[in-house]
Parts: C-alpha cells; sequence; structure tokens
C-alpha cells in the first residue's frame, strides 16, 4: 500500500479499488462497474477514459447550473483566500451570515431563522428534534405530542429520525426496531390513485384521509412532514393541486407543526424558487440542501419561524438550548458556493429562462408517453419521471428483478447520456442551465431505450 500510495495509480488500479475498498451508497458492491468521473464543465461530465455524457439528473439532484460554473468557481476561490472554516457553534463568519440574511429574504414569508447543517437528511433531523423540543418550551408546553405524521412512501434521509419520518419499505424495512413512532397517511399518488375515486376527488379525498388522523391524534403529533407537490424517491409521485395548501391548513387547525421538506425540490427545481411557493404556503420549519451549493459542496438549512426560535430562548439554568450541532454547519466555503449559487439565480436570468425548457420536455414527454408499456409520465418543472408497466390498463408493474428502467438508462449511457432510474421510472431531472438541444438528446435517449428494450 505505501508503494502504491507513491507512484501515481493507473485506471485499472483506479477501478480495482473502487470496487474494493470504495463502499458506495444504495449500491450492491458485488455486482457494482466502476463509472469514474473526472471532470465536467457546464452539463457535460467526462470519464476517466475522456467518453461525454449529458448529467441528466444533476448528480444527483443538486447540480442546477452545470458543473464549473464561473461565478460559483469565483466565489470559493475568494473564500479560500480568507478562511475555509470556522464552526458556528459559539462563533460566526461573515459568508454564512449574509447567506442565512439571503435565504430569509427569498424562503416563504415567517421563516426568520436558519440552522445551518450538513446534508438533506441533517436538516430533517434538525427539523424533528426542532419540533419535539419546540412542544416542551413554548409557554404553554404540549409534552404529550411526541410522535410524527408522514406520508407514505416518502423519503427525508437516512439518519435514524429521518428515516423513521421516512416510508421507503425498501430502503428502510430492516431497521424499523431503532425508529420512533410515525403515523401515515396515503401518498396523494396522482397515478395510483385509489378505486372508484375520480382524478377530480383525489386531493379532498386524501385531505379527509389526513383531517381523519388529526382529529384523532392532533393532540400527541409534534410536526407532520412532507415533501411539497413531489415525493421524490418515491418515485416522483405527483400531489394533486391543493393538496399542499390542505395540508397547510388542516396543520394550522388541528396544531400540528408543518416541516417542509424542499431538499430535492427546491431552488428553482419545480419552475418556482421553492415549492411551496406554488400554492402560496409557509410551513413552520423548511428543510434546504442539494441544490443550495449548486451542487458543489455539503451544505444544508432548516429555516424556522419566530414563534419556533423564541421558544429556544432563555437563560442558562433554564437549559433551553438546541444542544444539536455539525463540525461543518455554516462552513463557510459552503456559504461561498451558495452565495454563488444565488448569484447566478440572478445573473443568468435561471427561473426566466424555464418556461421554455418546460415546454420542450413537455413536448418531447408527450411523445415517450405513446410508447408500449409507458404507464404514466408525469412533470412538474424540469422533474420528469417515466413509469413502465407490464400492463397500462390495470397499472401493472414489471418484476423489479427485470430492471427495466435500469436497462433504458444503461442504453442511454451508452449514447452519451447520464440517467437514473427509481424501481421502473426513468427519472429525468437535469441542471437548471440544460439546453433544449440537450434535453432533445435526453428524450431521444430515453425513447429510443424504452422502446429498444420492447417485451
Amino acid at each position: 500500500m505505501e508503494n502504491a500510495a507513491i507512484s501515481k495509480p493507473g485506471l485499472s488500479d483506479l477501478y480495482h479499488w473502487d470496487r474494493t475498498l470504495v463502499w458506495h451508497a444504495f449500491t450492491q458492491m458485488a455486482d457494482y462497474e466502476p463509472f469514474l468521473i473526472e471532470s465536467g464543465k457546464g452539463c457535460v461530465i467526462v470519464d476517466a477514459e475522456g467518453r461525454e455524457y449529458i448529467d441528466g439528473v444533476s448528480s444527483l439532484w443538486c447540480n442546477i447550473h452545470g458543473h464549473r460554473h464561473p461565478t460559483i468557481d469565483a466565489a470559493i476561490r475568494e473564500q479560500l483566500d480568507k478562511i475555509a472554516h470556522f464552526t458556528n457553534l459559539g462563533g460566526s463568519n461573515s459568508t454564512a451570515i449574509r447567506l442565512a440574511k439571503r435565504l430569509v429574504d427569498i424562503t416563504p414569508e415567517g421563516l426568520d431563522h436558519v440552522f445551518f447543517s450538513d446534508d438533506g437528511a441533517t436538516a430533517v433531523e434538525v427539523a424533528i428534534k426542532m419540533a419535539f423540543q419546540y412542544w416542551r418550551q413554548r409557554p404553554n408546553p404540549r409534552p404529550e405530542k411526541t410522535c410524527y405524521l408522514a406520508i407514505g412512501d416518502g423519503y427525508h434521509g437516512d439518519t435514524l429520525g429521518s428515516v423513521s419520518v421516512g416510508g421507503v419499505e425498501r430502503f428502510h424495512a430492516m431497521f424499523q426496531p431503532l425508529l420512533f413512532e410515525t403515523l401515515r397517511v396515503p401518498a396523494p399518488d396522482t397515478y395510483r390513485t385509489p378505486p372508484g375515486v375520480a382524478k377530480g376527488d383525489l386531493c379532498e379525498y386524501h385531505l379527509q384521509k389526513l383531517e381523519q388522523i388529526l382529529a384523532e391524534h392532533h393532540h400527541r403529533i409534534a410536526a407532520m412532514v412532507i415533501e411539497p407537490l413531489i415525493q421524490a424517491a418515491a418515485g416522483m409521485i405527483m400531489h394533486p393541486p391543493g393538496y399542499l395548501r390542505g395540508v397547510r391548513e388542516l396543520t394550522r387547525k388541528y396544531d400540528v407543526l408543518m416541516i417542509a421538506d424542499e431538499v430535492a425540490v427546491g431552488f428553482g427545481r419545480t419552475g418556482k424558487m421553492f415549492a411551496c411557493e406554488h400554492e402560496a404556503v409557509s410551513p413552520d420549519l423548511m428543510c434546504l440542501a442539494k441544490g443550495m451549493t449548486g451542487g458543489y459542496l455539503p451544505m444544508a438549512a432548516t429555516l424556522a419561524t419566530s414563534e419556533i426560535w423564541r421558544a429556544f430562548l432563555g437563560t442558562h439554568v433554564e437549559s433551553k438550548t438546541f444542544y444539536h450541532g455539525h463540525t461543518y454547519g455554516g462552513n463557510p466555503l459552503g456559504a461561498a458556493a451558495a452565495m454563488g449559487t444565488l448569484d447566478v439565480f440572478e445573473q443568468d436570468h435561471t427561473l426566466e429562462n424555464l418556461p421554455a425548457k418546460i415546454t420542450r420536455l413537455s413536448d418531447r414527454l408527450a411523445r415517450i408517453a405513446r410508447l408500449p408499456h409507458v404507464g404514466d409520465v408525469r412533470q412538474r418543472g424540469l422533474i420528469a419521471a417515466i413509469e413502465l408497466v407490464q400492463d397500462t390498463a390495470s397499472k401493472t408493474p414489471f418484476p423489479w428483478e427485470e430492471r427495466r428502467a435500469a436497462r433504458v438508462c444503461d442504453f442511454a449511457r451508452d449514447r452519451g447520456i447520464w440517467i437514473r432510474p427509481l424501481g421502473n421510472i426513468v427519472v429525468v431531472m437535469p441542471p437548471l442551465a440544460i439546453s433544449v438541444e440537450q434535453l432533445d438528446r435526453i428524450a431521444e435517449a430515453v425513447e429510443q431505450g424504452i422502446a429498444k428494450i420492447g417485451d
């Protein structure tokens, strides 16, 4: 190993070490084949052998403005000339302070306080703990509020707290003995609808289900956790219009906090800066990560209302402090990347340029929808999903062992397109900086791949 460290490793060494030393997330290492990316520029990534790919999933939904954007690069370099890291446990730095002010200014009204952490799961973990502690420390305490309410098939990260409120059985069933109590309502899925419920009645149906649980259990529910509009890792499940607004109204009615997990859907993904904006919703707590730094560095934020903030204020002996923290919370480099990312939104008119791209993607999805075994295509902004089924009438899924969507992604990769599946669902979630021509290439590869695997 010492000689290997001194001499420059060859590509075969890197492939071998990647198979045997690196334990990849959500990957069965017994059949893993290395995919080594060495560089990227704009919406194109380049592997270790020089092959180019359009990044059709934004490097796991976090790259917004493309790779190596000069504004973000410059922001990080400028910060490096000052300081790379300083703890926010009792200290601070000007870049993180300015970022906090900017986040408060652009997020929904009432979210006036920012707690920094590392990634989406930790942002949700923070919100869960804040909600729990809030009910014990507010002027009229409600210590009986100890459980949470979440949506079936939801995904909020992989820490034990975020897993507890998650509902993806395949990911988390093994850890059930370690988890705290969470009540669940059915996912308001606009594709796989309940028997006998018309699509026009779907929102009301699911809000009634929610109110039934709230009416019975609100006295012990600390908070409801929701991915606004779209349940991402569940397969890009799209909620019916009005559901998010209804959730906000019902949680207020029954005195339950609302935690909006915008980790995947925030920062322009849905066509607006935040998904909550589509239905004019202001949650009590909002979780942000992924696109916040443009996909450059790990950084997350949990925003809270002043009502929650005040419940943590007191003298030292009252012990109302939020005893939670992360070594790299409020990291100056991450904050600089986030500031650069927000600058790009303004300089490049990112949101203003989205409608034409969204329309183009919609047009291409309409073609894909006509292919055999395409059960559903769904889209919100530049988030799209194509669900493959055995039978479109019954919506019967393919056996997961057949890897239908994965085979489409493999086909696309051979043609210079990098996309990822979710079970039987092909996900298209490119950087917001994607060009119309690049969108066409992604859609063409997906269309050809679905037709190729056939029956």
